[in-house]
């Protein structure tokens, strides 16, 4: 019997290591788009604590100087967090293209995968087709003799 080969064997290894490696970008987009958004949710939950601080502070009366200090640290904040938004955007929108090419490199493993499939029950199908008439081949030459003699 003829062992099965199929011809797009090496593009459909290809592909299967486009997807992994495309897999792994995705993952690390992930990490990234991670870390930046629980940085940005630290320093929006400091800023409102900073605020609720500073709104404690000014029940029970406090300087001046105090004041000012607490509205630079927040304009600092501020600064912070809109840098991190921006950052938490870009690597989202990242993340996303990703994603996107991923799935598009799965679908077109899998497309390969079908076809391969198909092709290999093609395969065994005509096989099989070939053995039977094989078998029918061994039986009339089996059965002629017979007859003849």
């Amino acid at each position: 019997m003829i062992a099965y080969k199929y011809r797009f064997d090496q593009i459909l290894t290809i592909r299967e290591q486009e997807k992994n490696e495309m897999e792994i970008s995705y993952k690390e987009s992930v990490q990234i788009f991670e870390e930046a958004a629980t940085t940005l949710y630290e320093l929006l939950k400091k800023k409102e604590e900073t605020i609720a601080d500073q709104e404690n502070q000014m029940q029970s009366g406090f300087s001046i100087l105090e004041i000012h200090r607490y509205a630079s640290f927040i304009t600092g904040l501020e600064k912070s967090i809109d840098l991190f938004q921006q950052k938490v955007a870009a690597a989202r929108t990242k993340m996303n293209w990703h994603e996107e090419r991923l799935l598009e490199k799965s679908i077109e493993v899998k497309k390969y995968e079908k076809m391969k499939e198909k092709d290999q029950k093609v395969f065994h199908e005509e096989q099989e087709r070939l053995e039977a008439i094989r078998l029918d081949e061994i039986a009339s030459v089996r059965f002629q003799p017979k007859e003849n003699g």
